[in-house]
């Protein structure tokens, strides 16, 4: 288990004349489901990409379990990113694309196989693992994407507009899923992750998060259901 810590955390992009993410304080308790909204520009995805380690933290800190992240590797963070674009391997079937980051790891044969198949039961996705990406709709393709991420039992799941290619009904059905698994997943006894997301559509992350917070071009100036002094 472990807290995630964003103290005073900045990030600039090279050329650019102001920063990207601009002294973000932020704490997340184990089990959280928060979620950054605001418009394009505002720093949703790239606060994500520094927690992963995708982006340089160019002053300030990021720890995850009281761990300062600074100069770690995004290998050994420990922490899964879903992606709007899914990310899938075309040339792969469904249940070699979430095996593939537990055969990296190393894991034994028996434990990704009991893995795979417990995720896509809760994902409704048995009757599709001898799929590839191109048979799939939308949303079956993000559950695999969410699968694939989930088997990892990372310390934190990271989700940058997971919704945002989706129809209207495949939204609504999504939010309703990504509530369920946070609450309902079962998962070794004792094992929790965090959930940080980012989103434009503040009606949206309202329906499957615990806090929303809002981000209005650099800082975030409220939190819903709580204070938050910025």
């Amino acid at each position: 288990m472990a807290s995630i810590t964003y103290d005073k955390a900045c990030c600039v992009y090279p050329g650019a004349d102001k920063l990207a993410v601009d002294s973000l304080d932020l704490g997340i308790e184990d089990g959280e489901f928060i979620v950054l909204v605001g418009p394009s520009g505002s720093g949703k995805s790239t606060a994500l990409r520094m927690l992963a380690g995708l982006e340089e933290i160019d002053s300030g800190a990021i720890h995850i379990g009281g761990k300062s992240m600074v100069g770690v590797a995004p290998k050994d963070r420990d922490i899964a990113m879903v992606f709007q674009s899914y990310a899938l391997y075309p040339h792969m079937t469904l249940y070699d694309n979430m095996a593939f980051g537990l055969r990296v790891r190393g894991e034994a044969k028996q434990e990704i196989d009991r893995r795979v198949r417990a995720a896509a039961a809760s994902l409704d996705l048995e009757s599709l693992l001898h799929r590839k990406p191109r048979q799939l709709s939308g949303g079956q393709m993000q559950r695999v994407a969410l699968a694939r991420a989930l088997v990892k039992r990372p310390k934190v799941l990271l989700l940058d507009e997971p919704l945002g290619a989706l129809d209207l009904k495949l939204r609504l059905q999504m939010q309703l899923e990504l509530k369920r698994i946070q609450q309902d997943m079962k998962l070794p006894p004792g094992y929790k992750f965090q959930t940080l997301g980012g989103n434009k559509n503040m009606e949206e992350s309202i329906g499957y998060a615990t806090t929303a917070l809002i981000l209005a071009v650099l800082f975030i100036y409220m939190v819903l259901g709580s204070q938050f002094n910025s």
